[in-house]
């Protein structure tokens, strides 16, 4: 008779199993087969997780408003750097088309 050897998780893996778990409209025994880990097991780490991991959903949920406004800013100051490389761009251009009159003008063979 073979022996198996039993595979041993991380917490952390644990963890990110359980949300997975929470996430998913999957039933455990679809879950259990798709890991490769006994429906039982999981149920075990579901009871044993279940209130931090949601507890953790919470406090991202309730940062949400925080994240919402930290990105409207990002997406502000990139909005001003852009059109201040629209401008810089666009004097630049302005200034090429005045050299490459000058150069036409200059480049002409004189009588």
């Amino acid at each position: 008779m073979e022996k198996q050897s039993r595979n041993k998780y991380t917490e952390e893996f644990k963890k990110r199993t359980v949300k997975y778990i929470l996430e998913q409209s999957k039933s455990m025994p679809e879950i259990a087969e798709e890991l490769d880990i006994s429906a039982g097991l999981l149920h075990n780490w579901k009871q044993k997780y279940r209130s931090q991991i949601q507890a953790e959903i919470h406090s991202e949920i309730q940062a949400s408003p925080d994240k919402i406004r930290q990105l409207e800013q990002q997406l502000r100051d990139m909005e001003t750097a852009k059109q201040k490389q629209d401008l810089e761009n666009a004097d630049l251009r302005e200034e090429l088309e005045i050299l490459k009159k000058a150069l036409h003008i200059f480049g002409k063979e004189r009588n």
